[in-house]
């Protein structure tokens, strides 16, 4: 094919991961060719694949982050499994896991146990809080880290209860942060186990609110939708919506006021400089807010446009998808006609611009049991035996840990 799918041609890549982090990290790898296959369960598969919402029997979070990869069910509790697992290692470029604490190590999976059995292996451990004798206690989820690290504390409106960044922004930008360092393993050639922790991508996330911080000594607040170092830079309620009004520099802001009525606030000392303005959001939000609200989204959008101000609609996700720029980008993208996702779209990655990753729907659970096992030197009767002891798992309703 080319392009970006030649990327990883002929890596491969074990994922035993789960959730989102390790899956998108996993599918990132095969969407630029390397062969995935995603190690489940028997009986019930990875946990997102039953998660709401769904789409017919799949549900949509699995779909999301596991597309290109095989899936290979086993039951991990069983020695022929674990034995399976084993020769698979030995022959894996890469391998993506999310145990909790201990559970590796219960599995024969823990780092120094991989690299026993293939130095040359890049290890990737998704953890909460790191693997030290504090961060392995302790029990993580994406908004559990975003209330320790202090990224809940400060989203919301002032005066209301703290708020949840509505995008899983924690586990996904981690999924990324571990790429990019699967990428450098690779390009030093050598083996290397990556400790990819949440907690380390949110205090990312956060970098320039942790700097100021650490420079002044002054926690961050909740504005809203507004920004911390620059002002007016939030949402305004119109006649028909919500406008945000992107006021960057002080140029953009001398040449807003006459379109919002507002002539004589560049020469106001409360609002006279950036910094001015940061000190005193409260009352410049109010006057602007005053003036904003009897017309209607567009016209704003116009008029501060005309003066190269910064101006867009609050969309919902209905609103934006349906935006010709999303259409113009190639965003979405078709599923398989000849799939089990038919009729769903897909969201092309965001480098493959040009639609040279590969993009192939993710499979059902065990899909590729077989082929695998068969790739990896098991005999017919092996095959066999690990194959229908994941049929009895899903025949007895029972998941392996």
């Amino acid at each position: 094919m080319g392009g970006l799918a030649d990327t990883l041609t002929g890596l491969r890549v074990l994922d035993l991961s789960s959730n989102l982090a390790g899956p998108l990290c996993a599918m990132v790898m095969a969407e630029l060719g390397a062969d995935v296959i995603k190690v489940e369960r028997a009986g019930s598969g990875e946990d997102t694949r039953l998660l709401p919402p769904r789409w017919h029997d799949w549900g949509t979070v699995f779909i999301a982050v596991n597309r290109g990869k095989r899936s290979l069910a086993l039951d991990l509790k069983t020695d022929e499994a674990r034995e399976a697992l084993g020769r698979l290692i030995e022959q894996a470029d890469v391998l993506v896991e999310s145990f909790g604490p201990g559970a590796a190590e219960r599995l024969g999976l823990a780092p120094e146990q991989v690299r026993e059995r293939n130095p040359r292996i890049i290890h990737v451990t998704i953890s909460a809080f790191g693997d030290g004798p504090i961060g392995r206690t302790l029990p993580g989820y994406d908004a559990l880290i975003q209330a320790f690290s202090g990224m809940m504390d400060m989203t919301g409106h002032p005066g209301q209860p703290p708020a949840r960044v509505a995008a899983s922004a924690v586990d996904l930008s981690t999924g990324l942060w571990a790429t990019v360092a699967v990428l450098a393993a690779l390009r030093r050639g050598e083996g290397a186990h990556v400790n990819a922790a949440l907690v380390d991508s949110a205090f990312m996330l956060q970098c320039h609110q942790l700097i100021g911080y650490l420079a002044t000594g002054e926690p961050p607040q909740r504005l809203g939708s507004g920004g911390p170092s620059t002002a007016p830079y939030e949402a305004f309620q119109a006649a028909d919506g919500w406008v945000v009004i992107a006021g960057a520099n002080q140029a953009q802001w001398e040449r807003m006021c006459p379109v919002l009525g507002l002539e004589g606030l560049p020469h106001d000392e409360r609002f006279a400089t950036t910094i001015d303005r940061v000190r005193n959001r409260e009352p410049l939000r109010a006057l602007i807010a005053e003036k904003v609200a009897p017309e209607p989204v567009q016209t704003w959008i116009d008029r501060l446009g005309a003066v190269g101000v910064g101006a867009g609609r609050v969309n919902n996700l209905s609103e934006a998808l349906e935006h010709p720029l999303v259409a113009e980008r190639g965003l979405l993208v078709p599923s398989d006609p000849e799939g089990p996702l038919h009729g769903l779209a897909q969201l092309r990655l965001p480098i493959d611009a040009d639609g040279t990753c590969l993009r192939r729907e993710p499979p059902r659970l065990g899909e590729h049991s077989a082929q695998v096992l068969a790739e990896a030197g098991f005999d017919g009767e092996k095959i066999e035996v690990l194959v229908c002891a994941r049929a009895r798992r899903v025949d007895s309703g029972a998941t392996a840990g």
